[in-house]
């Protein structure tokens, strides 16, 4: 019966989405179903709620019903002893309201936060799973929106939505019911203003609704804003681009501010509605009560007219229509919370419906892992269209070294990007040990395979949780005995704090080859079995090169190693270097083999370099 009487409620039209999509109904009960699973642990929290919510309704209706005795059969009749019984009975009430009120608000709170507690680090969970094709469409800010504000819209599914409509829906019901068994006549003409009061809710929940999402939309759009401006500030300021950023900003910023003030508009029509329909009650049930009373009085005495109305019943009606009006005035502003809340959850669960983790996840944890790695013919594209690897055969034996070299753009990033399994290839096959890299645990194939990129990233942590990113496995002594192997513990040394500095964001305190360093210690504390070093020496000094390139060797002393370098200096003793050029291998050989090819790309870019240096070869 109820579900029946919430989809009655609830039936509405559809509405756009965000993201161009349709919503659908306003509460969807197989959604709603997938939010009720994260109560299951806290079910006692939602059943003492529900109960304290039908305990309110009932209780809300005993001040009247008090007020109405204490009139008729104390004042009237002079009954002090009377009177001061009823109102203890009143102040009893109160005080019993206030306690139920303040546990019920506290739950449903907690229950609401407990939930989206457990909803966010799910989503965080499976973001951190995703493959990075997934981040390369999906902005920053977006998902920033999706685990924190949205997930918020759904805590107010408990603390302001499903279970405050319910006990405001039991509470009118219960107020309507006992104003026609206390007087029917009077309640019918006091009630004649509530088909307008139901139209304009309506009127008002689908005005909301829309204003609402809109209000949804702007703020994902100023959250990606600000995340991808914030994080690209260097650049802004590099080419003074402040103003025209700012404007960009002021117009992102002002269609933030229009949508809410068109929710706002929608407030202000309705509020001033429903007060003129409270008064036009109050009106009809003041000039019909007291009609009936002067009429009664007329006729009979008050005490002879057993049917008649008296003063106590006036007062309790007003107090009755007071009750009433109060969950109206909220009831559409909660139908929309409720409604946001759901359009909040549809939204998360997309995400964790997004199937992007890797496919074919094997579960082959070996104890060593050697480090033989073969690509079989490997064809890759970004987009299953243009190909970024055409045809890629190469073997790397254990414990020896690959280069990767070629302009940008040839596929050297997407070769280590594809070992890693961030992407999956189309067609060939790629082997570590003699088995397809899809035989492997994902988590466990990352964990032997250490790379090394240019573009550092340090968390705004300390120096020790960044190389050790916080497992509890790595001991401080082998975070100092790494650094010491690489170089880097007499400038960590130095810092204040040493391995307790704190770095901050991204690593803004230090250098760009101190930053570096710490990557090395990172991937030296975690004992791979492959290593993978992009472009890890093309934006150090000279003086720093030469302390990477000693971390380096160190590296990969008795590892697999798979570099790509523009430098080509840096990969002279490599025992097999590979020429990429358009996603093709066009020469293959070592240093000396290469340099041999007349007119070969690897010998033009050598010339090319030695030129550029102004040195002969």
């Amino acid at each position: 019966m109820i579900k029946r009487l919430f989809k009655k409620i609830f039936q509405s039209r559809t509405s756009r989405s965000e993201a161009g999509g349709v919503t659908g109904k306003a509460l969807d009960w197989k959604l709603l179903g997938r939010v009720m699973q994260y109560v299951k642990p806290y079910r006692a929290t939602f059943i003492i709620s529900i109960f304290l919510t039908i305990f309110l309704a009932a209780i809300a209706l005993v001040q009247p019903l008090l007020i109405e005795k204490t009139l008729d059969n104390h004042i009237v009749n002079n009954d002090y002893d009377g009177l001061v019984f009823m109102v203890s009975l009143m102040i009893g009430q109160l005080v019993i309201q206030t306690v139920a009120q303040y546990y019920q608000t506290y739950l449903t709170t907690a229950l609401g936060q407990s939930v989206i507690r457990d909803l966010r680090v799910d989503v965080f969970n499976h973001i951190t799973t995703l493959r990075v094709k997934y981040f390369d469409r999906t902005p920053i800010g977006m998902l920033i929106t999706r685990t924190v504000s949205d997930l918020e819209t759904i805590a107010d599914i408990f603390a302001e939505g499903l279970i405050s409509i319910m006990g405001d829906m039991l509470l009118l019901v219960a107020i309507i019911g006992y104003m026609l068994y206390s007087d029917w006549k009077l309640a019918l003409v006091t009630l004649i203003p509530m088909p307008f009061l139901l139209l304009a809710t309506f009127i008002f929940k689908e005005a909301i609704k829309a204003a609402f999402q809109e209000v949804r939309t702007q703020v994902a759009h100023l959250n990606t804003f600000l995340q991808e401006h914030i994080s690209g500030i260097s650049v802004i300021q590099y080419f003074a681009r402040e103003e025209q950023e700012f404007k960009k900003f002021r117009a992102v910023n002002e269609k933030h501010r229009d949508a809410h003030i068109r929710s706002n508009w929608s407030y202000s029509i309705f509020f001033p509605v429903v007060e003129i329909l409270f008064a036009v009650c109050m009106g009809l049930l003041v000039w019909y009560g007291c009609e009936r009373v002067l009429s009664d009085q007329q006729l009979n005495s008050i005490s002879a007219n057993p049917g008649g109305i008296t003063i106590g019943t006036i007062t309790m009606f007003i107090v009755l229509i007071n009750l009433l009006f109060r969950p109206v005035r909220q009831l559409a502003d909660k139908f929309n919370t409720l409604q946001m809340g759901m359009v909040g959850a549809d939204r998360i669960f997309r995400v964790l419906d997004t199937d992007e983790a890797p496919e074919n996840t094997g579960k082959l944890t070996p104890a060593v892992l050697k480090g033989d790695i073969q690509f079989e013919h490997v064809w890759f594209a970004y987009n299953d269209e243009n190909w970024v690897l055409k045809d890629i055969s190469f073997h790397v034996k254990p414990g020896k070294t690959l280069a990767l070299v070629g302009a940008t753009g040839a596929g050297k990033s997407s070769t280590i990007n594809i070992l890693n399994r961030f992407y999956e290839i189309n067609k060939g096959s790629v082997k570590i040990d003699g088995n397809d890299i899809r035989d492997y645990e994902v988590d466990y194939l990352r964990s032997r395979i250490a790379t090394v990129i240019q573009d550092v990233f340090l968390f705004s942590d300390t120096i020790a949780n960044n190389i050790s990113l916080n497992n509890e496995k790595i001991t401080r002594e082998q975070i100092v005995a790494a650094a010491k192997d690489v170089g880097a513990h007499d400038f960590i040394e130095r810092l204040p704090g040493g391995y307790d500095y704190n770095v901050m964001e991204r690593g803004a305190t230090l250098s760009g080859g101190q930053a570096q360093l710490i990557s090395f210690i990172r991937a030296l504390v975690y004992n791979p079995a492959i290593l993978v070093l992009d472009e890890a020496t093309s934006s150090v000094d000279t003086e720093t090169e030469e302390l990477i390139q000693r971390a380096i060797t160190k590296l990969m002393r008795g590892r697999t190693a798979v570099v790509i370098a523009h430098r080509l200096s840096t990969i002279q003793n490599a025992d097999n270097i590979i020429v990429l050029d358009h996603g093709e291998i066009k020469e293959s050989g070592t240093h000396q083999d290469l340099l041999k090819i007349d007119n070969g790309y690897y010998r033009k870019m050598y010339d090319l370099q030695l030129n550029s240096a102004g040195i002969a070869r």
